[in-house]
C-alpha cells in the first residue's frame, strides 16, 4: 500500500508543483546521497603564559647584547679594566635591543635630590606600584611628596616580535655547534 500512496503522491506533485518530494526522490534513488564531509579541525590556539614576555625579552637581550653570557660567566678572574671594558660593549648593545622594543618613560620626569610631588607622576600617580616612598614615612595618610631618589621607569609601549607557534620562548639562546 505504500508504493500505491508514494506514487499518487508523486503524481500530484508533478502535477502541480513539478518536482518529485525530496523523501520520494531519495527512496527511490533519484538523488545522490551527499556526504557530509567532517569540518577541518582548527588550528590549537597557543596558550600564552605570563612568563613568555619575560623570556622573549631575555631571548632578544641575549641574540643582541649576550647578556645572559656576560650574567652566567664567572668574572671573579677578570681585573676592573677587564670587566668594564666588556660591560661598555654590552651597555651599548643591551640599551639599543630594548630601546628597539620598549618605549621606556620615566615615572616622574624630574631632577633626582630635589623635591617632588606625587602629583608630578600625573595619571601614574593614580597606580600605588608607581610611587615608592623611603625613609620616615607616615603610618597614616599618603604624603604628598619629597626627595625625588630615583625617577622610575614605565613602558610607555611595547612592541615585541610576533611569536610563531613553532617557536619556543623557553630557549634563550640555542647551543651552538660549528662543524668544520
Amino acid at each position: 500500500m505504500s508504493r500505491f500512496a508514494d506514487a499518487f503522491s508523486s503524481f500530484f506533485g508533478i502535477l502541480f508543483s513539478g518536482s518529485l518530494s525530496a523523501e520520494i526522490a531519495k527512496t527511490y534513488g533519484y538523488v545522490k546521497p551527499v556526504e557530509k564531509k567532517p569540518e577541518p579541525k582548527a588550528a590549537p590556539v597557543p596558550v600564552v603564559k605570563s612568563s613568555d614576555g619575560a623570556l622573549q625579552i631575555l631571548g632578544l637581550l641575549q641574540r643582541e647584547a649576550r647578556l645572559l653570557d656576560f650574567l652566567m660567566e664567572d668574572i671573579s678572574g677578570y681585573t676592573d679594566d677587564q670587566v668594564g671594558a666588556a660591560v661598555r660593549t654590552l651597555h651599548e648593545q643591551a640599551g639599543k635591543a630594548l630601546g628597539r622594543y620598549v618605549t621606556l618613560s620615566p615615572v616622574i620626569d624630574g631632577v633626582e635630590g630635589t623635591y617632588s610631588e606625587t602629583k608630578a607622576a600625573g595619571p601614574l600617580a593614580k597606580n600605588n606600584a608607581a610611587v615608592k616612598f623611603l625613609g620616615n614615612v607616615p603610618s597614616q595618610g599618603k604624603p604628598q611628596g619629597g626627595t625625588l631618589r630615583h625617577k622610575g621607569w614605565h613602558a610607555s609601549s611595547v612592541d615585541l616580535p610576533e611569536v610563531k607557534a613553532a617557536m619556543s620562548v623557553q630557549i634563550l639562546a640555542p647551543a651552538e655547534i660549528e662543524i668544520e
